[in-house]
């Protein structure tokens, strides 16, 4: 099964944001952002949003499956939603002024200059992925912003991870680390018509606990 992922963008006028446009800074990834070839966007959007940005990426680059990795349009089968510049790899490098115009860019699906980019470079990847490749949306999925604009181009192609649904952003980073770990992808479900709100699930047990638990059944088996 090919399968794509889109992730949804980070906030990029918060608290870690600032460090990294801080003048100050001296940290490797604010030195980066600083140079004329800037530092890649996934890099970026893992630092500012932390473990849920970074859940998120580190699920896609673990379980994205393309039959073509050489298109350059479909690349690893990785795709960031950006304020204002659609749809980009993870790859692509961004500037201190990029990340400037992605904190004052609107973030809703009736803003034109974030919904037309989003909706030009969604149309060239539908036309770029095989007919049955599936299109994974990991973000909020019971938001307009993202979901109505995606729906309208890739139809029943898009989907979403059923264990999402009640979840807040931390435990959906820790949810995706998880299953990364342990070497298991999660369930899908089609967006059109799904359930996208419900209750909020159970708190994720620690994997350090986890790992406990598992060996003392495993002690009394034996």
């Amino acid at each position: 099964m090919n399968r794509i992922f889109i992730l949804s963008p980070a906030n990029c006028s918060g608290r870690r944001a600032k460090q990294v446009a801080s003048p100050s800074a001296q940290f490797a990834l604010a030195a980066q952002m600083r140079s004329p070839e800037g530092a890649p966007l996934g890099d970026l959007f893992s630092f500012v949003s932390g473990l849920y940005f970074r859940g998120k990426l580190t699920y896609a680059r673990r379980f994205a499956s393309v039959s073509d990795a050489d298109n350059a349009v479909v690349g690893a089968g990785i795709q960031i939603i950006t304020p204002t510049a659609g749809l980009r790899s993870p790859d692509t490098h961004v500037t201190m002024d990029v990340m400037r115009a992605f904190a004052g860019g609107d973030v809703h699906q009736d803003n034109a200059t974030y919904r037309v980019p989003l909706e030009r470079s969604a149309r060239t990847l539908a036309r770029e992925i095989d007919p049955d490749c599936d299109v994974v949306l990991l973000g909020s999925i019971a938001s307009p912003k993202y979901v109505d604009i995606l729906l309208s181009i890739f139809g029943e192609r898009l989907r979403f991870p059923l264990e999402f649904v009640g979840r807040g952003d931390m435990s959906r980073g820790g949810l995706l680390l998880r299953q990364v770990t342990e070497g298991r992808e999660l369930e899908y479900g089609p967006v059109a018509g799904g359930v996208l709100r419900g209750a909020r699930p159970p708190k994720l047990v620690p994997l350090k606990r986890t790992a406990r638990l598992a060996h003392r059944r495993a002690v009394g088996r034996r």
